[in-house]
């Protein structure tokens, strides 16, 4: 006898028998028991969660010789037949390839006839969303007026191109994704049936490759026993699937923890080596970085089963937030940009350098001097056994010791910044690194009455839109008095006048109080003084574009035109 496939040998032949669709199966069902029949379903849902099978069991349900059931006996001529593929009275018609209204005109022309073994006549009609206009046109009447004897089963991927007319001649049933605990409960059951070795792991990645579809993991379940000759390994399903290692990725992580720029290169070539995909590795090392925040965030969230989860919650526990929400934007965006790249290895070596020089610094670190080594960073199983052992440690820890040392590898920025034409509360919000020890006595800062150059020297960050709108009114060694326009008040709000608080404490070395007025400002902001001053260098770039000799022959000429938009001051 031929091999069959397990997709299409364990296909439910009952509802009892169906997986994760328990909000269709319980609506049929009771419908069937107390034959409140419609003539006309709609089934939706993505590629493999279970509309032909759902629509060939509801044929057995009103043909089954035993009455109209929700349990269909299996055993009948009509049941057996259904299943095999041969009742005469069940036609399965594919709309991809029927498309025209004559394929319809004709379902319909014998529609009109009594079934010849059958209860009822059955059109399934699948992917009905292919069908052309007319052909929709041509079925409606039909299709909300059938004869007693015929029932219509719709299905497709697709429901936003069924028309609306069709759709309220129909009862509809949306079939949701099977989640990846569905997909490997159901394998586990298969193998154990089929008498196959396999290894719990190997399924769990089975079930999350599967993306929803119960049709996908049993494929890949068969590719898997063919892979592994006869067994489900690990290994073979990994190698199998090309998925990226998952201790690559730590590696990747640690040594961006570390400042390692030097593992990094290594870990990428080591993917390379084994014939792994980078675009691969990119979207499994987004995946991560957003089971980590999820940890971050709600420390219970991630499934017992997942493979790796101790190392995920370690690496939760070793990276800032920050860092997290940073790496996974970069890493999004190195994935974009892949196609762009000279090659993938160009592409995904800058990704995680990016990575590595934008990582960003928190408040109060010390700079290490210029010929120190950053220190050591465990691995992540390494860590989780650390804090495993620590009883004060919990899930939400962005002030691990680990993440302060990813703070103190950052380089201490230039004394003297280049100038930077934008808004200085869009520019970098990072404070300063102190080069100097942190016992070090610090001279109080004196303030000359210039606002504007405290405010650009803080780099408040957000709270720097209330310093940049404000008009300084009077100080004194303890208090500063500010007045903001009342077009401005949204900035004003508590929590930006505690940052700027804050900030104005910090840099003179003792309490400032901070006295916030709205009303109509009577000097020039720091904001004014800023946009005033671009305004002023943009017309002199302006000027000296138009003055030029060889742009004056050039439009004498040739008629050449100037793009002022394209003028930029330097």
């Amino acid at each position: 006898m031929s091999y069959q496939v397990l997709a299409r040998k364990w296909r439910p032949k009952t509802f009892a028998q169906l997986v994760g669709q328990e909000h269709v199966i319980k609506a049929l069902a009771n419908a069937f028991a107390s034959e409140r029949l419609h003539h006309a379903y709609l089934l939706t849902g993505t590629r493999g969660v279970g509309k032909t099978t759902i629509a060939r069991i509801m044929a057995k349900a009103l043909n089954c010789e035993t009455g109209i059931t929700s349990e269909p006996c299996g055993v009948c001529s009509a049941c057996t037949q259904i299943d095999a593929g041969r009742f005469v009275d069940l036609l399965e018609i594919d709309a991809a390839s029927n498309t025209g209204i004559d394929n319809i005109r004709e379902v319909l022309d014998n529609a009109q006839y009594a079934p010849t073994a059958g209860r009822f006549k059955v059109y399934i009609i699948d992917e009905v969303h292919m069908l052309s206009k007319s052909a929709f046109n041509a079925m409606l009447k039909t299709l909300e007026e059938p004869p007693s004897h015929v029932k219509f089963i719709l299905a497709t991927t697709d429901p936003q191109k069924v028309p609306i007319t069709v759709l309220s001649r129909c009862l509809q049933f949306s079939l949701r994704q099977m989640t990846p605990q569905q997909v490997t409960g159901h394998l586990h059951q298969v193998l154990q049936a089929e008498q196959i070795e396999f290894e719990p792991l190997a399924l769990n990645l089975i079930g999350h490759a599967a993306s929803g579809s119960m049709r996908d993991g049993l494929s890949l379940l068969d590719q898997a026993i063919a892979y592994g000759a006869g067994k489900v390994e690990e290994a073979d399903v990994r190698a199998m699937l090309g998925a990226v290692d998952q201790s690559y990725l730590f590696d990747l992580l640690t040594a961006l923890v570390a400042k390692d720029g030097s593992t990094l290169l290594k870990t990428a070539d080591a993917i390379a080596e084994r014939g792994l995909s980078y675009e691969a590795a990119l979207h499994e090392l987004a995946a991560l970085l957003q089971q980590i925040a999820l940890v971050q965030a709600v420390p219970n969230a991630l499934a017992d089963d997942l493979p790796l989860r101790e190392q995920i919650v370690a690496a939760a526990q070793a990276i800032s937030p920050e860092d997290i929400q940073l790496y996974y934007q970069i890493a999004l965006h190195g994935r974009r940009d892949l196609p762009l790249a000279p090659d993938e290895y160009a592409g995904f070596t800058m990704t995680i350098l990016r990575m590595l020089a934008f990582a960003p610094s928190s408040a109060g670190h010390t700079a290490l001097p210029a010929n120190s080594h950053p220190p050591a960073v465990p691995s992540a199983p390494a860590l989780n056994h650390q804090l495993a052992n620590n009883p004060g440690s919990n899930h939400q820890a962005p002030r691990h010791p680990v993440a302060n040392n990813l703070a103190a590898n950052s380089p201490a920025p230039a004394s003297a910044p280049a100038r930077n034409d934008s808004p200085p509360w869009q520019q970098d919000a990072a404070p300063i690194a102190k080069s100097m020890p942190v016992s070090a006595p610090v001279k109080p800062a004196q303030f000359n009455g210039d606002w504007r150059a405290l405010v650009v020297h803080l780099k408040l960050g957000q709270a720097g839109m209330l310093a940049q709108h404000s008009e300084l009114l009077s100080y004194s060694d303890i208090q500063f008095n500010i007045k903001v326009e009342e077009v401005h008040r949204s900035v004003a709000t508590r929590d930006y006048q505690e940052k700027l608080r804050s900030a104005l404490s910090e840099h003179f070395g003792r309490d400032i109080a901070l006295n916030v007025q709205i009303g109509e400002v009577q000097t020039e902001t720091p904001a004014d003084i800023h946009y005033r001053e671009k305004q002023e260098r943009q017309d002199q770039a302006v000027a000296a574009i138009n003055n030029d000799p060889f742009v004056q022959t050039m439009v004498k000429e040739f008629g050449a035109s100037i793009a002022l938009d394209s003028i930029k001051p330097i």
